[in-house]
């Protein structure tokens, strides 16, 4: 109770006066615009983002994972991360639980927003050990939402605050570990992959079948899927000018976000500026996505930045091939044995088309590097994180 009530009663004080009010609001306002709930309903939400706690226990450890706008951040990568960390405390049999009067001694926070802030500096202000996952970036935070330009600098300034005031980071991979340490963060920090279920991605029939059924996948068509949020950054415009070029292939993007927060241009390019080859069914999950991983043709992931990119992992998972735009953040784990690795829009149909045509087959090799990075080895990586800064 008494987590609470701290928590609770930072938040009033930042409410102490008009310009701290003021500067508090618009601050929430705009992640609510990131959120979903839509400018308009704003003034009617007071309370702020739902918030989702649990925790876990390492001997006499409670670890408290913290994720902020679930009902948006479920359908993208921190939302799948946050399942893969559940999954691994489980393998490591660290019970958690929701229960938000609970104690803890670490916290795990996996999200950016006035609540994650509020949260940290609350911990810190009882001495608990805080870390910061390290899922976003400058860099990835551009090419996104409605003005991400535009406020890039001061998203950028605002997470540096957050990783200065953590007591350690996690971070997805080798790039972006170096992406937050070029902001001048000294905080201790490790590289740990988001992981991957490899049994939930093993290739099953069934699993396809489900897929071919859903979208009436005749017999011999040839589908190439994607899988992401509509930015600018995940190489959208790429995949449709692909599919343009390769009219007699089924290009399917699987996933979804609010359409009035992505700019003008990339709005019309999923409800209509389109060829008839491609579609923008929403966002799915289950038997319908796991069987769409390994029972298409090929996984086209043009991507400009990423910080790891799980549904690359799924993809690898799933023993499919893979064609990706090859950036910095694949050094080191991903090369062309085991994806096809482009640079442009001719690159990407020259190595769709070699794996159409079965001149190129990479997929168990791919396969190996997915299992390099199972959740089995994530859980044992994440314990030793929180002994670490328990001994700090």
């Amino acid at each position: 109770m008494t987590a609470l009530r701290e928590f609770y009663d930072y938040e009033a004080r930042l409410r102490c006066s008009t310009s701290a009010f003021l500067c508090f609001h618009s601050v929430r306002a705009f992640f609510y615009m990131l959120s979903g709930f839509g400018w308009i309903f704003y003034p009617f939400c007071p309370c702020g983002f739902p918030f989702y706690l649990i925790f876990g226990i390492i001997g006499s450890m409670k670890v408290l994972l913290y994720l902020e706008g679930k009902s948006v951040l479920e359908k993208s990568g921190i939302g799948r991360a946050l399942q893969h960390q559940m999954h691994a405390l489980d393998l490591a049999g660290i019970p958690y639980t929701t229960d938000v009067l609970g104690d803890y001694d670490v916290v795990h926070i996996n999200t950016y927003g006035p609540r994650s802030l509020l949260l940290l500096h609350a911990a810190k202000r009882r001495n608990k050990k805080v870390i910061m996952h390290g899922h976003s970036t400058k860099e990835d935070f551009e090419n996104s939402f409605i003005g991400s330009n535009l406020f890039a600098p001061l998203f950028g300034k605002y997470l540096t605050h957050m990783y200065k005031k953590a007591d350690f980071i996690i971070t997805p991979s080798e790039y972006s570990k170096q992406l937050i340490q070029s902001y001048g963060v000294t905080t201790p920090m490790v590289a740990v992959s988001n992981g991957i279920d490899l049994p939930k991605y093993k290739k099953d029939a069934r699993k396809e079948e489900v897929f071919k059924k859903y979208f009436k996948i005749e017999e011999g068509q040839k589908v190439v899927v994607c899988a992401g949020l509509y930015f600018r950054r995940k190489g959208i415009e790429d995949f449709v000018e692909v599919a343009r070029r390769m009219p007699d292939v089924r290009f399917i993007w699987l996933g979804s976000i609010n359409l009035w927060l992505i700019p003008r241009k990339i709005r019309r390019l999923v409800l209509f500026d389109h060829p008839d080859n491609v579609e923008f069914p929403g966002y799915f999950k289950g038997a319908v996505f796991q069987g769409a991983m390994s029972g298409a043709d090929a996984f086209f992931f043009p991507s400009y930045e990423e910080t790891e990119g799980i549904v690359v992992l799924e993809a690898l998972a799933s023993e499919q091939n893979v064609v990706l735009r090859d950036i910095p953040v694949y050094q080191g784990w991903v090369d062309d044995r085991s994806a096809e690795l482009c640079h442009n829009v001719d690159e990407f149909v020259q190595s769709l088309r070699n794996i159409l045509d079965k001149k190129v087959d990479k997929r168990e090799a791919g396969y190996q590097v997915a299992k390099s990075r199972s959740i089995d080895d994530v859980s044992g990586q994440l314990v030793e994180a929180y002994q670490t800064v328990l001994e700090m």
